[in-house]
């Protein structure tokens, strides 16, 4: 099995503490991973996605689970280098989880007939 090694050739580096590392490894690597995806997204959006998802953590202060983070962002970060992860993945971590018209869906009850459950409209 193939394998980049990134998080522990960070590890050994003793970079696991530096989260500004592990951004700047993603966002050189964001040009091949929308080639390799065939993502039609411009790169500067790309860049604020994962921006903000940077920024969802930015109150943390505990080293441990800090260098837990960044540890499990190198391994993300490999497995979408080694194609291990779908496009729909991918889509999902750079616009956020989204189902097509989830408000618009009908609600069935315990109740509810046959003809209302095989009912289109």
């Amino acid at each position: 099995m193939a394998s980049l090694l990134l998080s522990k050739h960070a590890r050994k580096m003793g970079l696991m503490q530096e989260p500004a590392m592990l951004y700047k490894k993603i966002v050189r690597e964001i040009p091949r991973i929308l080639t390799i995806y065939d993502i039609e997204m411009p790169i500067d959006q790309v860049k604020e996605a994962v921006r903000s998802h940077f920024y969802e953590y930015k109150d943390i202060k505990d080293p441990r689970v800090i260098e837990m983070l960044v540890e499990q962002g190198y391994f993300s970060l490999e497995t979408t280098m080694l194609q291990h992860k779908q496009k729909s993945h991918l889509m999902r971590y750079l616009e956020g989880y989204t189902i097509p018209m989830e408000g618009e869906r009908k609600r069935l009850t315990a109740d509810s007939t046959i003809d209302e459950q095989f009912a289109r409209d």
